[in-house]
């Protein structure tokens, strides 16, 4: 299991900028490089209870582990052939990357103004 973790780790150690821009490519005389939010995450663990001393008495141990992330598409950056640079998000994953954002500015709003009332 250790091995496992040590070989996860050593794989997604040097990543970083890299996944969060991929590759400019070149459409209609414009250069796209585009954006994106990455977040990944790991984790492992062990039944530490059932030690060596447990084999023998025929209990089992446990371990696992798993993994998971996502990509979210923020947008592109686009530098046009006069070298003038801008950044055009993506409309969709920009108000779904909002949505909680205002739910949580929403709340605080309503639970300051309660506060005040009383």
């Amino acid at each position: 299991m250790t091995e496992t973790l040590s070989s996860l780790a050593e794989t997604f150690k040097n990543v970083g900028v890299s996944r969060a821009y991929g590759p400019a490519v070149t459409v209609d005389g414009e250069e796209l490089i585009p954006v994106a939010l990455v977040s990944f995450g790991f984790g492992g663990g062990g039944n530490s209870d059932a030690g060596s001393a447990a084999l023998g008495d025929g209990q089992d141990t446990a371990a696992g582990g798993g993994g998971g992330g996502f990509v979210l598409p923020l947008g592109v950056y686009c530098r046009n052939p006069g070298g003038h640079v801008t950044f055009r998000p993506n409309t969709i994953a920009l108000l779904a990357g909002l949505a909680p954002l205002v739910c949580a500015v929403g709340y605080t709003v309503r639970g300051i103004l309660r506060a005040r009332r009383r």
